[in-house]
């Protein structure tokens, strides 16, 4: 076996393409050709939209071109076969924004990974319509952007939100407990770039208070859902989902309360999940490798 090199760089490609005979066989033709040293892959075939999704690791340990050679010629074959793909460093962890509201349970959660070197992002701030979460954001030395909003100015405050991201370079948007709704227009722009924490197993009980409807309900499981945000409340395509068995004897008090873990676990695990290049669209669902 071929052992890496101290200094061996390692890169994720990952894409989806129309599913046809050859294509696994093509791009690993192209990496072999490349001496890339594949270390890690994963694959699926959706047999009802018939598309095809990969996401590989390999180093450079043997190869025998340079990082911008080799993706010029992926480029090619990425024409050829109508792919859609990312191609990144494993050190080029994505920039992410934050997006709080007054809730920090979600905020707090993702700041404590992110410290701690367990979430593979580089967070550049926190942007919030109150001033709450304010002292916990700049304790950890990270800008707190106050974008108060109103029914009036919510046009003007999202084109505020647009230029932070544009001059952090932020790749993402995570709206950690964010309790306003984005218009159509900033989803469309952050198409496939925002992330949202649902306080419900969706598709049940959308919209406001849903604990309470499932309270109302008599349900026996509680859970929190995050997904990509599209201008379609509440319906995007869905990364990740916790739940929690519950009782008769549990209040809507008690449920709220363990619904703040189950949120910040399900979203902390999407934007793991995303910021390591395992997500890719597939119509209205996700594909998770």
């Amino acid at each position: 076996m071929t052992n890496p090199k101290s200094d061996a760089q390692s890169y994720i490609l990952s894409f989806k393409c129309p599913d046809r005979l050859g294509v696994v066989a093509r791009y690993s033709t192209l990496l072999l050709e490349c001496g890339a040293f594949i270390t890690e892959v994963s694959n699926y075939t959706d047999p009802v939209t018939e598309m095809f999704f990969l996401r590989c690791v390999f180093d450079d340990r043997v190869m025998t071109i340079s990082l911008e050679e080799f993706r010029r010629r992926f480029d090619g074959l990425a024409r050829e076969l109508n792919m859609d793909y990312t191609l990144r460093s494993v050190h080029d962890k994505p920039r992410v924004m934050l997006a709080v509201s007054k809730y920090d349970h979600c905020l707090s959660t993702l700041l404590t990974k992110w410290r701690s070197g367990a979430l593979p992002a580089q967070i550049v701030g926190v942007m919030s319509n109150h001033q709450d979460c304010r002292d916990m954001v700049e304790w950890y030395g990270l800008p707190y952007y106050y974008f108060p909003v109103t029914a009036d100015t919510k046009l003007e405050q999202e084109v505020r939100i647009l230029a932070t991201m544009e001059q952090q370079e932020a790749d993402l948007l995570v709206l950690a407990r964010y309790m306003q709704i984005l218009s159509d227009n900033l989803c469309r722009e952050l198409h496939g770039r925002v992330i949202n924490i649902h306080h419900s197993f969706l598709p049940g009980f959308k919209g406001a208070r849903p604990y309470h409807q499932a309270y109302e309900r008599g349900v026996k499981v509680i859970g929190a859902t995050a997904h990509y945000v599209t201008p379609d409340l509440d319906e995007g395509p869905i990364i990740a989902q916790e739940v929690r068995s519950i009782d008769h004897e549990i209040s809507v008090e008690q449920m709220v309360h363990l619904g703040h873990d189950i949120e910040a676990t399900a979203l902390s695990q999407a934007v793991r999940l995303h910021c390591e290049q395992r997500v890719m669209l597939n119509g209205q669902r996700t594909v998770i490798l």
